[in-house]
């Protein structure tokens, strides 16, 4: 079993930064890609940025050039960086972890989510 924990999040200023982590703990092998999506309600969960266990790294359009991605294997964490952050960022963004645990396989996993509020 895996377990994502997300930290950061909260209300900003249109124009500011914020910072996400999430660690994932528990009985790992090996985690592959890991990422962030968002959701607002009544909308379905998107993907903003993924990256591989080589660092390959993917975005949503509406957020490169503005959020960046890493991951610190051997903390089993990734990072995401969000700056010049627009109203329409306002979301629950969501860690997610393809990660292969000693008691179930490969698996696709996910965090509690954390609220990230841009005030305009």
């Amino acid at each position: 079993q895996v377990q994502l924990v997300e930290s950061g999040g909260g209300l900003v200023q249109a124009g500011g930064s914020l910072s996400l982590s999430c660690a994932a703990t528990g009985s790992i092998v090996r985690i592959n890609a890991m990422g962030w999506y968002r959701q607002v309600p009544g909308k379905q969960r998107e993907l903003v940025a993924d990256i591989t266990s080589g660092s390959s790294t993917n975005y949503a359009g509406s957020v490169k050039a503005r959020f960046t991605i890493s991951r610190d294997n051997a903390k089993n964490t990734v990072y995401l960086q969000m700056n010049s952050l627009k109203p329409e960022d306002t979301a629950v963004y969501y860690c997610n972890a393809d990660a292969v645990s000693i008691l179930l396989g490969r698996k696709d996993y996910w965090g509690p989510g954390t609220q990230v509020t841009v005030s305009s």
